[in-house]
């Protein structure tokens, strides 16, 4: 199958990034992007060789590269700006070091050109202070989910479905959805799965379709993920900075993807969704990674997608049951609650170092204790 119509240029650049980290499978990351090995090394070798024009189609590509043009330092960062209007000084200064330019001027300079070229809001600024944040030390150790606040239309809501990488920053997905199902949500992951692996953990609030209290904490959207293999985590309620690097990209997307437009439909939304997260990725420097983009700092999980569920096997000494339509099991002649999103799967009870007291466990999550004491309310 060949590149992807979503935006091949940035496919590309995404496989060669990845592809030249320390420890790369070429061979499975080829198998990802849907690539023959032989294609994978021959763009690998034209990047080395030409650097991003190495990406482009022979018959496309550019005679020469407007970023050698004699044009001013100043001229260039008014152009960058216009293109990006929610960048400040920083993060101009390192993506113009990054496309090549010299003699760049620092972040302060370029700060009072803005000014002076009557490109600043005084008041957006006040807004962008900087904070320090928990980060998990490897790529795919956490994967952030959420949906940001739907909006208008001309056909109807868009609601944005994002998953951030946690360690990188690096948008695994964002997708223009007509609304918040598990059907919806799950297509969506499976493309994600199926481009960029596994992780081991995903973290998303209490709401529908990842929350839900008839299901005591668990639907049939974080089940399907727990077959995976993802263990699953919910944010604190009324705690959204559990959330906080999703929180912080759904700012941004909102800044520099959604307010001041007006979308046709849902094919519109995405077209803008699919440019931005190419430039957030790809392109915007990030403060939080030392002025680096995104894809400097990810690369794909080594957990494949399985296109077939693995079956759900437990120990020998484990107490194997399986939940009754109502959510709950039986156990040494008790009812105890499990989640009626297990309905028809095996649990399994496995003792703990309390006497008397079992762990519920569902493929390899725990998601609860028991005590024998008495069933549960």
């Amino acid at each position: 199958m060949p590149w992807q119509e979503v935006s091949a240029l940035s496919l590309k650049y995404e496989f060669v990034t990845f592809a030249q980290q320390e420890g790369c499978n070429i061979s499975q990351l080829c198998k990802s992007y849907n690539i023959s090995r032989k294609t994978g090394y021959k763009l690998l070798n034209r990047f080395n060789e030409l650097g991003a024009e190495g990406l482009l189609d022979l018959s496309r590509r550019p005679h020469h590269s407007p970023l050698k043009s004699p044009e001013t330092i100043e001229t260039a960062i008014v152009a960058l700006r216009e293109k990006h209007p929610a960048w400040g000084g920083r993060k101009l200064k390192s993506r113009l070091e990054t496309l090549g330019h010299k003699d760049v001027p620092t972040a302060s300079t370029i700060t009072e050109i803005l000014r002076r070229k009557g490109l600043l809001d005084p008041e957006e600024s006040l807004k962008h202070t900087a904070f320090i944040s928990f980060e998990h030390p490897e790529p795919n150790d956490l994967w952030q989910m959420d949906f940001k606040g739907h909006f208008a239309t001309r056909q109807g809501r868009c609601h944005p479905l994002t998953v951030l990488d946690d360690h990188s920053r690096f948008s695994i997905t964002l997708k223009a959805c007509a609304d918040e199902k598990t059907g919806t949500v799950q297509s969506a992951l499976i493309n994600s799965f199926r481009r960029y692996g596994l992780p081991r953990r995903m973290t998303m609030d209490n709401g529908s379709p990842w929350g839900n209290d008839q299901f005591n904490d668990l639907t049939p959207l974080t089940a399907w993920l727990i077959r995976l293999g993802i263990r699953v985590s919910h944010s604190r309620p009324y705690h959204p900075q559990t959330q906080g690097k999703d929180e912080r990209f759904h700012r941004t997307l909102k800044a520099e993807a959604i307010t001041g437009q007006e979308f046709d439909d849902l094919l519109h939304c995405q077209r803008t969704f699919d440019q931005f997260r190419e430039t957030y990725n790809l392109e915007r420097p990030h403060e939080s990674l030392g002025m680096k983009a995104p894809v400097t700092r990810y690369r794909p999980s080594e957990r494949s997608y399985p296109e077939t569920l693995p079956a759900i096997e437990y120990g020998p000494d484990d107490q194997v049951r399986k939940v009754q339509s109502e959510g709950e099991v039986t156990f040494k002649g008790k009812l105890f609650r499990v989640s009626k999103a297990l309905r028809g799967y095996p649990i399994a009870l496995r003792p703990t170092k309390i006497d008397g007291t079992y762990s519920v466990v569902f493929c390899n999550q725990t998601l609860k204790e028991i005590s024998l004491g008495g069933a549960e309310d």
